[in-house]
């Protein structure tokens, strides 16, 4: 009996013992704090332009685009625009951005014509592509690669922003009925087009956007190409010259760019550079469709309230300047291995491009104006 007690009692303390366990409650471990995330390095960019002040769809264009570069970096990226002038110079803003003065500028390629003459190719070629010929050699044909190629060793990074569509002629004062009138005018006209004109006896003139009205009401110039209807009719142009031509093969479809200061760029993390390629092509459509949905009704306002004298240049006269500009094409190419390597790359796509509107674009438009 002594020995069958025992055991019983061991059994209830044993079992108590257990019972008592269940209910305890242990203390966590104790945790360490959490690390303490470093704040996301934000970045204070300084960005000209060629462009004056508030100039539409241009600088527009611009201050979209750095809006939509904060908005998309959630403010990690601010960028500063100033328009041309406010900074630097308009057509410093190359060399500005090249040597690290600003992280970016916006302009144009042909502007720096007489620093990289290959550059010019990625605004425009008369009688060249036009807006959506050069997007697709740009981001579907290797254009773009050969562009950041040669941009490379002047310590940038391009990308396209905007395009204007296919442009006027300019603005005469006097009326062109054959290539000889072209003969000694000044007018305003740059890239490989100022080349052609200079071809035709003209004398090509180098000014930037805030400049040209002035410099035509003056009389310093002769004539000028600008934009289009849109554009020329704000600045007045109608009111220095009468006579507006068309077609404009000297910019069938002129690019714009944004270039940003290599070592700017490469400081940024991959998500911020996406970001501003991704803003760039987004300001690029917008402002190309902002061109082509304005630039009619600025016609009939040329045409109606001002009476502007909008006549077609003589087929003979376009076809000199079409001679004219192979030979300024294959003369720098003779001499100019670069301007050469994107001349072949150019015309290789656009003998290609030219060959499927044929069959698309053109055949449509054919088939769209049948009776």
């Amino acid at each position: 009996m002594r020995k069958y007690h025992f055991v019983l009692v061991v059994s209830l303390i044993i079992a108590a013992l257990s019972f008592s366990g269940c209910g305890k409650q242990e203390s966590p471990p104790q945790q360490a704090a959490p690390a303490e995330i470093p704040a996301a390095k934000t970045y204070e960019w300084k960005m000209v332009t060629t462009w004056p002040p508030n100039f539409p769809i241009f600088q527009e264009g611009v201050d979209r685009f750095a809006a939509d570069v904060n908005t998309m970096s959630a403010g990690r990226l601010h960028i500063k625009v100033y328009a041309g002038g406010e900074l630097v110079p308009p057509l410093q803003t190359f060399d500005a951005v090249s040597q690290g003065t600003v992280d970016i500028g916006h302009g144009a390629a042909y502007y720096w014509a007489g620093k990289i003459p290959a550059a010019q190719f990625f605004t425009a070629v008369p009688f060249g592509m036009n807006a959506q010929g050069m997007n697709a050699w740009l981001y579907g044909g290797g254009g773009w690669d050969l562009w950041r190629d040669i941009y490379a060793k002047h310590n940038l990074v391009p990308f396209p922003l905007g395009n204007t569509g296919v442009q006027m002629g300019g603005w005469f004062n006097k009326k062109i009925e054959s290539v000889n009138d072209l003969k000694g005018l000044k007018m305003r006209i740059p890239g490989l087009g100022g080349k052609v004109f200079a071809k035709a006896g003209g004398t090509p003139v180098l000014l930037a956007g805030g400049e040209i009205y002035t410099s035509l009401e003056r009389g310093n110039i002769d004539a000028t190409e600008w934009v289009g209807p849109y554009h020329d009719e704000r600045l007045g142009l109608y009111r220095a010259a009468k006579y507006y031509y068309y077609p404009g093969w000297q910019e069938p479809g002129p690019v714009l760019e944004l270039i940003v200061n290599k070592n700017s760029y490469e400081s940024l993390s991959n998500d911020l550079k996406k970001i501003i390629e991704v803003a760039a092509e987004s300001s690029n459509i917008w402002m190309l469709s902002q061109f082509e949905a304005k630039n009619l009704e600025a016609l009939h306002k040329l045409k109606e309230e001002h009476t502007v004298q909008v006549l077609p240049f003589p087929d003979d006269v376009i076809k000199a300047l079409k001679g004219f500009t192979r030979e300024v094409l294959e003369e720098h190419s003779a001499t100019d291995p670069e301007f050469k390597r994107v001349y072949e790359a150019y015309s290789a796509f656009s003998k290609e491009n030219d060959a499927w509107n044929a069959l698309s674009e053109a055949a449509y438009q054919r088939a769209r104006n049948l009776e």
